[in-house]
C-alpha cells in the first residue's frame, strides 16, 4: 500500500487495515473523533444559540452597533446640543429609542452629543432640535418628525438586518 500522511499528527504512514484509514495509530484516531465531536458540538450550539436569543436580545445588539456606528460617522464633530467636544461622546436620539421605535435606528435622528448632554440632561433636546433643524433643513426635519410619531415592531430578521448592516458599514468606514 502506498504511504500516506496522519490527519492528525501529520506523520507519514502505511495503512495496514483499508486504504480509507487516515489516522496512524489508534490514539490519532481517538484524537481525530474528538476533534469531529467538538466540531459538530460548536455547530449545534451556533444553532441553539441563535434559536434562544430573543427579539429583546438582538434590539440590544442592533442598538449597540447601531451606536458605535454613529459615533464612528461623527468623530470629531462637536455635541450636537452645546457644541463642545465630548469628552465621552454618545449618539444622542432626538426622539428617544425607547418611544419612538421607527426612527430608532434613523440615521438622521441620531447624532453626536457629549454624554454629560445626552445622560443629565435627558438629551438636552431645545438645542439638539435647533442645531438638527439647521443641519437637515426644515423639510427633512418635518418628514423625520412624521416618521417619528409612526408606530412600528421589528422582527427577528429585520433586527438581524441591522446588525450585519451597521457591522458591515463600521467595517467599511475603518478601512
Amino acid at each position: 500500500m502506498k504511504a500516506k500522511k496522519c490527519k492528525v499528527c501529520k506523520n507519514e504512514f502505511t495503512p495496514i487495515y483499508t486504504t480509507a484509514q487516515s489516522t496512524c495509530s489508534l490514539s490519532c484516531a481517538i484524537e481525530q473523533t474528538a476533534q469531529k465531536k467538538t466540531q459538530a458540538w460548536k455547530e449545534r450550539k451556533k444553532i441553539l444559540k441563535d434559536e434562544l436569543t430573543t427579539v429583546q436580545d438582538l434590539m440590544k445588539v442592533a442598538q449597540q452597533v447601531f451606536n458605535k456606528y454613529i459615533r464612528l460617522r461623527d468623530e470629531g464633530n462637536l455635541c450636537i446640543s452645546c457644541g463642545k467636544k465630548p469628552k465621552k461622546p454618545n449618539a444622542g436620539h432626538m426622539y428617544s429609542a425607547g418611544g419612538h421605535f421607527n426612527v430608532r435606528f434613523d440615521e438622521r435622528n441620531v447624532h453626536l452629543q457629549c454624554e454629560y448632554c445626552n445622560s443629565f440632561l435627558s438629551g438636552n433636546l431645545l438645542p439638539y432640535r435647533e442645531n438638527l433643524l439647521a443641519k437637515l433643513g426644515y423639510e427633512e426635519f418635518e418628514r423625520l418628525s412624521i416618521d417619528a410619531m409612526k408606530i412600528r415592531k421589528f422582527t427577528r430578521e429585520e433586527l438581524k438586518e441591522i446588525i450585519e448592516k451597521y457591522k458591515q458599514k463600521i467595517k467599511d468606514f475603518k478601512n
